[in-house]
């Protein structure tokens, strides 16, 4: 298989990089996680501006039509510039909209194109890992389909003007577009300081979204993979090139930290480990957008098992060979080791995707 992107995916994440090096910077960083801005406003209509927002949503709406391996390349530069705006949560919502929507649910992805709203999925459930059979259910009445149950890290849940929400209708999974403030939202803490929530459903009405025979669902399911194990990835290449760039510079003994064998092996691990979750990550990628979706579900939950496992032991890898420096909050790399590790919580952990690898092979 070649993993070599092709002329658009090449544009595209050059465009990617250019926005969130200039935009994502050290120190904008810093003064938004002062500020306590659930994400940085500017960046969101930035990164809109660009048609970064706007690029894998259908044509129709305002969108570039492109698909999960273009999504892929944007998200993996949010993560490799730690760039804090709900592009992983909005980008697979918004592209299952745009595929099992009806024409006044897809009227969204238009001002979700613009940077003027924000929408965002609940697939996890307490006890859950990503992908599970929701116990979440959907009860049809004469008022139309109400949800009762309760989804978990539903990420910027309070600042969306729409959720896709996975539930039980007794006929088979279904995935419905629910209004946040018709549900008790309630807030949860993250490594990483996004915005987050336990979302929790008593007869909440809810649009559905396609036909309840769980492909919307299982769609939304390859997606989130796909968004979370490409971000992980950035987050692994982003620490990954400050840490070397700290080994080439660092000096003890009158050497640079580079000349020390054990330095080398140690950022060679890392690097090895970055390549290994990239190849899965595209390899799934590339399979959920040419349709194969048994080929890709293996390869994904290879790459969510890398972002929980050995992706998580080169960060600190990358912490240990930043000496004390590593542990200061004041300096980058923290925010990398708080993104991979809250991307490994969202993934439910290194056992619970061994589980899930095992029943896959």
């Amino acid at each position: 298989m070649d993993f070599t992107l092709d002329e658009t995916q090449a544009e595209l994440r050059t465009l990617a990089a250019g926005v969130f090096a200039r935009e994502a910077t050290p120190d904008r960083l810093a003064a938004h996680e002062r500020g306590g801005r659930p994400y940085d406003d500017a960046l969101w209509r930035a990164a809109a501006q660009a048609g970064l927002i706007g690029a894998c949503l259908p044509e129709d709406t305002g969108g570039a039509g492109l698909g999960a391996v273009e999504m892929a390349v944007i998200l993996r530069e949010a993560g490799a510039h730690v760039a804090p705006v709900p592009l992983q949560d909005a980008l697979p919502a918004a592209m299952v909209l745009g595929r099992y929507g009806s024409p006044e649910q897809r009227a969204l992805l238009a001002r979700l194109a613009e940077g003027e709203i924000v929408l965002t999925a609940a697939p996890l459930e307490p006890g859950r890992e990503l992908g599970a059979p929701p116990r979440t259910t959907a009860r049809r009445s004469p008022a139309g389909w109400t949800l009762t149950g309760r989804k978990t890290m539903v990420s910027h849940a309070s600042q969306a003007a729409a959720v896709l929400v996975p539930a039980d209708t007794g006929e088979g999974a279904g995935l419905f577009l629910v209004d946040p403030a018709a549900a008790d939202v309630r807030p949860a803490p993250t490594a990483t300081g996004e915005p987050a929530a336990v979302l929790i459903l008593d007869a909440t009405p809810g649009e559905p979204v396609g036909p309840a025979d769980g492909a919307a669902v299982a769609a939304l399911r390859l997606l989130c993979l796909t968004a979370i194990t490409a971000c992980a990835s950035g987050v692994l290449a982003g620490a990954l090139e400050l840490t070397t760039a700290h080994i080439r510079t660092r000096r003890q003994f009158d050497r640079a930290l580079a000349e020390f064998q054990a330095v080398t092996v140690q950022i060679a691990d890392v690097y090895i480990a970055g390549r290994a979750l990239d190849v899965a990550v595209w390899s799934g990628a590339w399979r959920v957008a040419q349709g194969l979706d048994a080929e890709a579900e293996l390869d994904l939950c290879v790459a969510a098992h890398t972002v929980t496992d050995t992706a998580l032991a080169a960060l600190y890898t990358c912490q240990h060979l930043h000496g004390g420096i590593g542990l200061d909050v004041t300096y980058p790399l923290h925010r990398y080791f708080a993104w991979g590790k809250h991307r490994a919580h969202l993934l439910g952990g290194v056992e619970a995707r061994l589980d899930t690898l095992g029943a896959l092979v």
